[in-house]
């Protein structure tokens, strides 16, 4: 694409620049304000946001987008909603409701080769999806409730996160029209992302592709690239190269707009690194830019979305509606966790903030380290390796870690470390130590991780901050002479009496190692030198409720403790009537949190017997995971009532233990064998080895000699036998699985098909959560069928697929929306709904008659070529739920 001319940035034009423009100004603003005045007392609610869906072709390659907007004539500024690797526009569809309540025009798209568009992934490359955002901005222009700076030049902002938060940058530096962006814990250099200082981040790099749909969803070029480098273990030039093409940085100097930038303290995938150098590039352009370090990342953790939301609002207010009263916030913001809530388990967490961005090296402070020079080894295969970040299931030990926990792993023989003394006060580190050291290998490259414990004073507990790691491939001529080494950037207080701990080690799981052995020798030359920010002002942490509450509401509380008391403790009765009924569940209602009418799950009541698979089918949104999670006893229902074999269902109830479940997929620990992965899960469970009967889960599961194997040489198939094989554990009498065919290709659904149909031949119940209908047609014995939180059909699979009288129409030409609601509009008609090609219809009778049907038909002259009766689940289901959301 052109090269961006020169002009004006379009945030500094946005106030009236004459003394007629700004009475013009006054006179409007007099004019909105008695407006607003009479629109606020005619009706409080917030305006009715609309939804317009429709396939879009850019060069021949077909996009699915949704534009929201709240309707009518008035010209409002639009934004572009990027979504993240691997999903589509429907991940960004509850902010795109709000920006449009917010006074916006939006606009949400699936990325190529996501969701129901079409081509393949070339992870943002300029001539494919940064080429299809211009044509995107291209139609916002032609929308005439959009605002324009000028023909073909709509008034507009680009945000997303990760994978969309890139294309909100790289629009920014190959169109000229974009006026303000928002990134979210993205990157700045995707090659120094996945290959840093050289070495090459396989976990992620290979959850990138798993992710994004296979190596057959990836532009050739890209597949090609991965594959050389995943079976090297090193990247080479001509990657880095296809990837820094593909990076903002490459356009680093044309990116000259109003830039938001939101990264992750969590995140061994996209490190607050990616965000320092975009900061400092933008910034070098004569730009604002804003700098907020979020709690979370990609690595788990508490993603602030909520804050992080309003923030992203504030600045479209500021830089697209050019609103001066909106708060913006500060240059640089940070989000500080420390302790527990004891009310309710939440981490405390307050913001520090600064005028300035202070980048990764403010306020250095030297901290001597003691150590000789250490040789130690690289082993053979690279194997064991030390465990920091862990991808998929690191993400609860990057929390602990905040919270002062840790949980990390160096062999005894495979690392250097180097350690303070105790520190005489608490000191915050705020970015990214620097240290100089002598290396030296046996033979070719080094490899080393270097990472700073916070070790306890009695030395038994040291925590690796948000679990991150820095690798260096130090090449033979860097060896023998100083090397500095930037470490992790991280926000984190030491307390006095604490010590630091430099660690250096020749392996971690998340990177690739040279799989030659051979030994390493390192030496010190010179402090820790570790950043401090010290012109952060930290927010005061507000008054504990307790402080003032309880004084005045202890009478209260104990006259209500005294009154409901009976009630709070009392454990609904078992039912005797349903001992050997698997689950009944009747009434069971649970609300959206913070919503005093919106239902996730409303009065929902079935049955399910021994020996049944019950499939659990809706659209997104439809409770099915709201209810499987109340099931387990994970959250408490508003209203109703679950029980399993005639047990109440509470948190802990001990019915539970006769209840197996695989949700959202297991976490393994890759080096261990399948078959000492589940015997360790037993053990944490605390119950008798015994009771947990593996050898006939694991016979049921059927993965035969692939138990002795290591976890990290485990299909996607394999691993999901493996995770239902954990599920089976003690040969649970009901087991709930949630999605189990997720990722894995034809023969491996059937076998996990076979799997389920085995389980539940001893007359045990299965109750399986699926979006693959043809798999549930053929595995389970019955239905649940559920839209908005209801129940909308359950009972026998044939008989729903062959309830009510449902005909397939066939005609010579495409049927049009209108006439397909005319004909749903019918005497006697139940329903009416377009086919995929628009050449058939599945018609529902309530009342009326095949030959009657045919009649009106003819009546509105349909090209009729057939009409018949059809019966397949997918076309049951659709009608069954036609008249949901769109």
């Amino acid at each position: 694409m052109d090269t961006p001319i020169a002009r004006t940035p379009r945030w500094r034009r946005l106030l009236p620049r004459s003394r007629g423009r700004w009475a013009a100004g006054l006179a409007a603003l007099v004019v909105l304000a008695g407006a607003g005045t009479w629109t606020a007392a005619a009706d409080d609610s917030a305006p009715a946001v609309h939804r317009q869906d429709r396939m879009m072709r850019i060069d021949g390659v077909s996009l699915d987008t949704s534009y929201f907007s709240t309707g009518g004539t008035r010209r409002r500024p639009a934004v572009l909603i990027g979504h993240g690797f691997g999903g589509n526009k429907n991940d960004n569809r509850a902010q795109a409701q709000k920006l449009a309540a917010d006074g916006y025009a939006v606009l949400t798209w699936s990325a190529r080769g996501f969701g129901k568009s079409g081509g393949k992934t070339s992870i943002n490359a300029p001539d494919a999806e940064v080429r299809d955002v211009s044509k995107l901005i291209d139609w916002l222009a032609d929308r005439p409730e959009v605002q324009l700076d000028a023909a073909g030049d709509p008034r507009v902002g680009v945000t997303g996160a990760s994978y969309g938060g890139a294309i909100s940058l790289l629009a920014a530096g190959y169109d000229r029209r974009v006026d303000a962006i928002a990134p979210e814990m993205t990157y700045w250099n995707l090659a120094d992302a996945l290959f840093p200082h050289g070495v090459f981040k396989k976990l992620w790099a290979g959850l990138f592709v798993t992710t994004g749909g296979g190596c057959q969803n990836l532009e050739k070029q890209l597949c090609e690239m991965y594959e050389r480098v995943a079976v090297s273990g090193k990247p080479d030039a001509a990657a880095r190269a296809l990837l820094d093409a593909r990076s903002p940085s490459a356009v680093a100097d044309r990116i000259k707009v109003p830039t938001l930038i939101m990264q992750g303290q969590t995140d061994s995938l996209f490190p607050l690194g990616q965000a320092d150098d975009m900061a400092k590039a933008v910034k070098a352009n004569g730009a604002p830019v804003s700098v907020d370090w979020v709690t979370g990342g990609h690595d788990g953790g508490d993603k602030e979305s909520h804050r992080v939301r309003q923030r992203v609002t504030s600045w479209f207010d500021r830089y697209l509606k050019g609103d001066k009263a909106a708060d913006t916030g500060p240059a640089f913001r940070v989000t500080r966790t420390g302790g527990v809530d004891s009310t309710d388990g939440a981490a405390l967490t307050r913001g520090a903030s600064g005028d300035t961005y202070p980048g990764l090296h403010s306020g250095e402070q030297p901290v001597e380290l003691k150590g000789r020079t250490q040789t130690f080894r690289n082993p053979a295969g690279a194997s064991p390796p030390s465990i920091s970040a862990v991808p998929g299931t690191g993400g609860g030990l990057a929390q602990l870690s905040t919270l002062g926990v840790g949980l990390s792993v160096d062999f005894p023989g495979q690392f250097a470390r180097f350690e303070s003394a105790p520190l005489k006060t608490s000191r915050r580190l705020t970015g990214s130590p620097t240290v100089k050291v002598n290396v030296k290998a046996g033979q070719g490259d080094a490899v080393l991780f270097g990472k700073v414990y916070d070790v306890s004073p009695d030395g038994k507990q040291q925590v690796l901050p948000s679990q991150l790691v820095a690798p260096y491939r130090i090449t033979p001529d860097q060896q023998g002479k100083p090397v500095e080494l930037t470490l992790p950037a991280v926000d984190h207080e030491i307390d006095p009496g604490h010590r630091l701990r430099l660690v250096l080690s020749a392996t971690d799981l998340g990177y690739a190692s040279p799989a030659r052995p051979t030994t390493y020798t390192v030496s010190l030359d010179g402090p820790l030198n570790i950043p401090t920010a010290p012109g952060l002002t930290t927010a005061s942490a507000a008054l504990p409720w307790w402080t003032w509450g309880l004084p005045a509401a202890a009478v209260v509380i104990a006259a209500a403790l005294l009154l409901t008391a009976r009630r709070r403790t009392a454990t609904p009765a078992p039912d005797p009537a349903l001992t050997d009924v698997p689950l009944q569940i009747t009434g069971l209602s649970k609300k959206y949190a913070k919503s005093a009418d919106r239902y996730a799950v409303r009065e929902l009541s079935f049955r399910v017997e021994k020996g049944q698979v019950l499939g659990l089918l809706g659209p997104n949104g439809a409770g099915k995971t709201t209810t499987l999670r109340m099931l387990m006893g994970l959250i408490t229902p508003d209203d109703g009532e679950i029980r399993v074999f005639g047990q109440a269902i509470r948190p802990g109830a001990p019915v539970l233990s006769r209840v197996g479940s695989f949700v959202e997929g297991a976490g393994f620990l890759p080096h261990l064998s399948g078959r000492a992965n589940l015997e360790l899960y037993w053990q944490a469970t605390g119950r008798p080895a015994g009771d947990s009967r593996i050898e006939e889960a694991l016979e049921i599961a059927g993965l035969g000699d692939a138990l002795a194997r290591a976890v990290r040489t485990y299909s996607q198939g394999m691993r999901q036998r493996l995770a239902i094989a954990q599920a089976m554990l003690g040969m649970p009498d009901l087991l709930i699985l949630d999605e189990p065919t997720n990722g894995l290709d034809p023969p491996q659904i059937r076998e996990m098909r076979d799997v389920m149909i085995r389980y539940a031949a001893g007359g045990r119940t299965v109750i399986v959560s699926s979006h693959l209908l043809s798999e549930v047609e053929q595995s389970c014995t019955h239905l649940v069928v559920m839209d908005r939180g209801r129940l909308v059909q359950a009972g026998p699979v044939a008989e729903i697929t062959g309830s009510g009288d449902m005909l397939l129409v066939t005609t010579a030409d495409e049927l049009t929306e209108p006439l397909a609601e005319k004909i749903a509009a019918l005497p006697g008609v139940g329903s009416a709904v377009r086919t995929d090609d628009a050449h058939g219809l599945l018609v529902r009778l309530d009342d009326a008659t095949s030959s009657q049907l045919i009649a009106e038909l003819v009546r509105l002259d349909v090209p009729l070529t057939g009409v018949g009766p059809h019966r397949r689940l997918e076309d049951a289901f659709l009608t069954l739920i036609s008249g949901g959301s769109a």
